[in-house]
């Protein structure tokens, strides 16, 4: 026999839900959070397993955890390191992403692992616990949280995969991946599926071997034979990604990444992207001389913050705005190279890792 709320619980809740319907007018995203409360309704309304509701509980209860951790540190850019958790404290790839990840805190950029050993538990040493976070999974091996995050409020337990990885691509403004297995591979083809696809923010994906070994080299090399030849990919999806064996270098194509672009976002149906200087009318029309090809009609134009973005705190920002085909997004990553090339000799932004 199924279990029913008691009477006294039942009669919290409805106290509750009078208190927020009460209040839900002069909330801020009032609107948003009335559709979600009219799905979570309507999927009452449909007869379901216990199961599907568990799954629902349990990921929302995994978001919410998230969403309060997070919240802090929303104007902070993030960089998040993956990698095997069986590499060893004395093996090369495991110093290699300690010293990246100090390198980027120095840079004031925060960074997220998934707070297990091997490459997470040497991303949080080389970054320190003030600046990072640990995204971990419950699973029966492998996978407690390293000593540096132990017991820190920055590590956040997740039951699902799935949310846990929604919260790497989210809060991430950059992705480092080191060697790794299986988990690794789906993070790396993960992330370049999105940027592929348009569905991540424009951000930098730097992919690092040890010097002498070619286990992203090689990786690369499987992608050019069985994806590119093919033509199951467009030669310019392989400028979503940097390839390196150095930590200064990986450092820097982040780092450069920002040096002008900022960020972007759609105003209807065009594309908004958000400098940190602005460039010259020479410089514009050297960006339509070359991606032209990238845009559905019209010129890459400058632009101050539209009505639409009234109120954001980067109002101040100059811009450029265009009708991209949100198809060719490895020659638009081209052209934010471009960008950031040709505002070299402008003043570079103290704080790169400021949103």
């Amino acid at each position: 026999m199924a279990l029913s709320p008691s009477s006294s619980s039942l009669a919290a809740l409805q106290a509750e839900i009078g208190e927020f319907l009460n209040q839900l007018p002069t909330l801020k995203h009032g609107e948003l959070i009335q559709q979600a409360f009219m799905t979570l309704i309507r999927m009452a309304e449909v007869e379901g397993d216990r199961l599907d509701w568990k799954i629902l509980n349990a990921s929302l209860q995994d978001m919410e955890r998230a969403f309060r951790v997070f919240y802090p540190y929303r104007h902070v850019r993030k960089i998040a390191i993956f990698g095997s958790a069986r590499i060893a404290p004395d093996r090369l790839e495991y110093q290699m992403a300690a010293d990246f990840a100090k390198c980027v805190a120095q840079q004031g950029f925060m960074v997220i692992t998934g707070a297990g050993p091997g490459i997470m538990q040497a991303g949080n040493e080389g970054a320190g616990a003030e600046k990072s976070f640990g995204l971990n999974i419950q699973l029966p091996f492998e996978q407690g949280s390293n000593p540096v995050m132990e017991g820190d409020p920055k590590l956040i337990n997740f039951k699902y995969f799935f949310t846990r990885k929604l919260f790497f691509l989210r809060e991430s403004d950059a992705l480092a991946l080191f060697p790794g297995g299986f988990g690794t591979q789906d993070e790396a083809f993960e992330c370049l599926t999105l940027m592929q696809t348009g569905k991540s923010d424009l951000l930098p994906l730097v992919l690092i071997d040890p010097p002498g070994i070619d286990y992203w080299e090689g990786w690369e090399t499987h992608v050019r034979e069985h994806l590119l030849k093919p033509g199951l990919i467009s030669s310019d999806d392989l400028h979503l990604y940097t390839i390196t064996d150095r930590v200064d270098v990986a450092c820097e194509a982040i780092a450069g990444f920002y040096r002008v672009f900022h960020s972007s976002r759609y105003v209807r149906d065009q594309l908004v992207i958000r400098l940190n200087v602005e460039l010259s009318d020479a410089d514009v029309e050297y960006l339509n001389q070359n991606f032209s090809d990238i845009l559905v009609q019209g010129r890459i134009e400058k632009t101050a913050a539209l009505p639409q973005e009234a109120g954001e705190s980067i109002g101040h920002l100059p811009r450029l705005i265009m009708h991209f085909n949100q198809r060719d997004l490895g020659r638009l990553y081209q052209m934010l190279r471009v960008i950031n090339q040709l505002g070299m000799d402008a003043p570079e932004s103290k704080h790169p890792e400021q949103k």
